[in-house]
């Protein structure tokens, strides 16, 4: 990853990483190699702001769906996308969060498919 963001291209790398990673987060979301895996990546996307978010937000995703700790604060103030994702997916079964998404997400799409899983 780290030779393929040394690319003249900027934009293409960061797709070509963003795919990776998009990929690799959903495979092992609830594994135990998740937490050495999203630490390396994030060494290795350095200060990519798009690259960051998204790990995070795989990262919080992840707390949603084991039941570890999150807050209001993250869900509301993360992506579309990741509000869309936590709204929509059937992994993701924390009463707190879809009730949350229901009633404050950013996006009418978003509060609607939250409301339908509560």
């Amino acid at each position: 990853m780290a030779t393929v963001l040394r690319d003249e291209d900027a934009v293409m790398a960061e797709s070509a990483v963003n795919h990776h990673l998009e990929r690799r987060a959903a495979q092992q979301l609830t594994g135990p190699r998740f937490p050495a895996w999203a630490a390396m990546m994030a060494t290795v996307i350095g200060d990519r702001a798009f690259l960051t978010r998204r790990l995070r937000e795989w990262t919080l995703l992840r707390s949603l769906v084991l039941d570890e700790p999150w807050t209001d604060e993250e869900v509301l103030t993360a992506s579309d996308w990741f509000q869309r994702t936590a709204a929509a997916a059937e992994f993701v079964t924390s009463p707190a969060a879809l009730s949350l998404l229901a009633e404050h997400g950013r996006t009418r799409r978003v509060r609607n498919a939250a409301s339908r899983r509560t």
